[in-house]
This record gives C-alpha cells, structure tokens and sequence, in this order.
C-alpha cells in the first residue's frame, strides 16, 4: 500500500523523498510499479476510493464498523478487518471524543417530577418516549443556548432550537396522548410554563434521579456526537454562524444519513421507514 500511495503522490513530490518519507527503497518501488497489479490490489483500489469518498462525506467521522456497514450497502463484498486495514494504511482515522461536561443547574424551588422512564431506552413505536435535555457552543459572541428533543424509538432528533424547541417538537411530531417526556431536573424543565405546556398535549412527564448521570444518557450521549463531530472542529465567530452549522448537522447529515449504532448502523430517518 505505501508503493500505491507513492504512485499517487508523485506527481506533487519527488519519487526520491516520497520513499524516504515512507521507509521504502527506490528500486522496490520501480520493481513493483513494473508488476502488475494482483486481484487483490485491484479490489483494494476499488474499495479505497469507495472509502475516501465516504469518510469525506462524514466530515472524518466514520470508523471501521460505520464505513464497513457502508460499503456492504454498496453492494460491495468487505469484511471489518480489511475495511480497518485499508483506513489504517492510508491515515483515515474517525476522530476521538473528548470528556463531555455537564451543565445541569438542578438548584432551584420548582416540583420535581417521578422518573417514569427507569433507565429503560427502548421505544416500541415514534413519540413513545423523547428524552430532552439542554448543552452551550461557544462562539465568538458568547455562549449559545442549545435545547434538543430526541426521540427513543430510532434516537431522531424531533426538535431542537436555540430557543424555545418544544413547540417545534410537537409541530412537527403530532404525538398523541400518553408519551412520555423525559429529562433531568434543570430549571428549565421543572418550570410551570414548560411542564403546564406538556399537560396540555397530554404528555407524562418524566425526572432524572437526583445526581444520576445515567438516567439521561442517551440525550446526552447526543450532545458528545455533535460537539466531537462539530462543535470541537470548528471556531464559530457568531451564533448565527454556529445555529446554521448545527442544523446542516442534525437535518443534513445525523438525522437522515449517519449510521447508529443501536440502530444496527442505519439513520434514524432509514430506521422509521424500514419499522413502517
């Protein structure tokens, strides 16, 4: 592979440096350029273009086990193993999450709510149970406010907004009777306003434990997807700048085209349809 990489670069570079670079000798280079290229090579070929032009659309977000579930709906015959392999040799590395801090302002005088919810995830059918929570981005201007609604059923983004996302939620969803809205105990959520809104659709409502991290995770194992795939590669000079960005993100790429996980590496848009 590091032969195939010369062979690519060498139009920018020398052949000479090229090989020093890559710890390879001149006449090993020539000697394989002289050969031709076996099956196996050939379909490497074929498989890393597949690869570089998926791991560019992801923004550098998709690993081994994403980007292979993406060649073999492609129709393409490839095992983990040699999707890692080809991504290893030719430096396409899905970049790292970093610690997610917390931002929960639980000190307040409001009601708190039972925890309906249990820790239990699952979600048999769309607006069964949406799981809310609120994070910051940091721009050149400031801090900006950033709320967001998931649904459980396939982990879609329902509503979010730098403001008032609720009502943009249930525009858009419709629910009926009986959904379950979960959240932590922040100010925001326990407020009369927010809560009597939520009554008025007929929604339970639905509490963190007091200091449980885990009662909230999957909202905000969202917000540690958004800040590693976006928020931290990118400097915001205005909060218009940062809420456009956000919303190519989760109406672009997260809700209709990135591949989860527990969604057994389909969107959360594919995964309504295919569940009918």
């Amino acid at each position: 592979m590091r032969f195939q990489l010369i062979d690519v670069a060498k139009e920018s570079f020398p052949v000479t440096r090229l090989c020093q670079v890559l710890e390879v000798s001149q006449s090993g280079y020539f000697a394989w350029r002289s050969r031709p290229a076996s099956c196996r090579q050939r379909e490497d070929l074929v498989l890393l273009a597949h690869i570089g032009s998926a791991f560019t659309l992801s923004n550098g977000t998709y690993g081994s086990p994403r980007m292979t579930r993406e060649l073999q709906d492609e129709e393409l015959q490839v095992g983990r193993r040699r999707t890692a392999r080809l991504m290893r040799e030719n430096g396409l590395k899905a970049r790292q999450k970093r610690r997610f801090k917390r931002t929960t302002d639980s000190h307040h005088g409001f009601l708190i709510a039972p925890n309906l919810l249990e820790q239990d995830f699952s979600a048999e059918r769309p607006n069964q149970k949406w799981n809310a929570d609120i994070s910051y981005v940091w721009t050149g201007e400031g801090w900006l406010y950033l709320a967001v609604i998931l649904d459980l059923f396939a982990r879609r983004v329902v509503g979010w907004a730098v403001s008032d996302r609720l009502r943009k939620a249930l525009a858009i969803r419709r629910p009926g009777e009986g959904l379950i809205h979960h959240a932590d105990r922040g100010s925001q959520y326990c407020s009369i306003k927010y809560q009597a809104e939520l009554r008025k659709h007929g929604i339970r409502i639905s509490m963190s434990g007091k200091g449980n991290c885990y009662d909230n995770s999957v909202v905000e194992t969202f917000f540690k997807t958004l800040k590693s795939e976006l928020v931290w590669r990118t400097v915001f000079q205005t909060r218009a700048e940062a809420k456009a960005a956000i919303g190519r993100y989760i109406d672009g790429f997260y809700n209709p085209v990135r591949r989860h996980s527990t969604l057994d590496y389909v969107s959360p848009v594919q995964f309504e349809k295919l569940a009918g």
